[in-house]
């Protein structure tokens, strides 16, 4: 089976897992910039994760024959202080235009205050002004309908916003309905001990259908798993889903949403 890990944090992950991903299928690979584990002392430990992202890690996949993107951003979490967010953005622009880079991600709220959704509109016009997709967090358990409204809420501001380029991730039973019929992407994250299991992402699939809908591991530093998407798809199978309709949610609805960078070839 061939598919595409759309959301994974690899710079947390072993080489192993590079190696694991290869085996299940994955071709292609898509990191978004997110939270180093522990917040950063200064933009300079940005500016040497940028590099990270767009050098070494596609060199560490190509080694299994997978192809690596990724998107630039400060997270929602370290976005809470502005003037460090602003110092971090401005490096931005020196990596923008790299090869791999396809858009601006993951953007959005954490503890939903006004200072994250400043710099979330800022970025926002960052991708608009560079007309790059871009990848959207939302909040964690409690606080994840009330993230998702106020990122629909300010989106909604942008009157030259194209929503098909728009995907906010995380979604949960109570929030892909809401992202659905506001026109944007939604994709589900499989978690061991939070956001979706891959039974409740088909129970999902099976109630809203498949069109603007992807699913990822976003694997990263704490428990997570990198082959979750695999494990979806075999899932699926054991649940009568045809292969055309296993290969829609793995493969074709992310290459589908990627494409709409101009870098994003396979």
């Amino acid at each position: 089976m061939r598919y595409i890990e759309p959301h994974a944090h690899m710079v947390s992950r072993t080489t192993d897992d590079y190696e694991k991903l290869a085996l299940a299928g994955c071709e292609v690979l898509c990191e978004p910039a997110f939270w180093a584990g522990f917040d950063r002392s200064s933009a300079d430990g940005f500016y040497d994760y940028f590099r990270q992202l767009t050098e070494y890690e596609p060199r560490r996949a190509a080694r299994f024959g997978i192809k690596h993107f990724c998107w630039l951003c400060i997270n929602p979490k370290e976005a809470d202080d502005p003037g460090f967010a602003r110092e971090v953005m401005a490096l931005i622009p020196e990596f923008i235009d790299k090869e791999t880079v396809l858009g601006i991600g993951e953007i959005g709220l954490n503890k939903n205050t006004r200072s994250e959704l400043a710099i979330f509109e800022e970025h926002v016009q960052l991708a608009l002004d560079h007309d790059l997709p871009i990848l959207i967090h939302t909040p964690h358990l409690e606080d994840k309908l009330k993230g998702t409204r106020l990122i629909l809420d300010s989106l909604a501001s942008f009157s030259k916003l194209d929503r098909s380029k728009v995907i906010i991730d995380h979604v949960e039973e109570h929030t892909v309905g809401l992202v659905l019929d506001a026109g944007f992407w939604a994709g589900m994250t499989l978690y061991p001990e939070s956001k979706c299991t891959p039974n409740r992402a088909i129970d999902i699939l099976e109630v809203y259908g498949s069109e603007r809908l992807w699913m990822n591991s976003a694997c990263d530093w704490g428990i997570s798993d990198p082959l979750s998407v695999p494990k979806c798809a075999l899932e699926m199978r054991r649940r009568k889903h045809t292969p055309e309709q296993i290969e829609k949610i793995v493969f074709d609805n992310p290459y589908k949403f990627l494409s709409q960078s101009p870098r994003f070839r396979i």
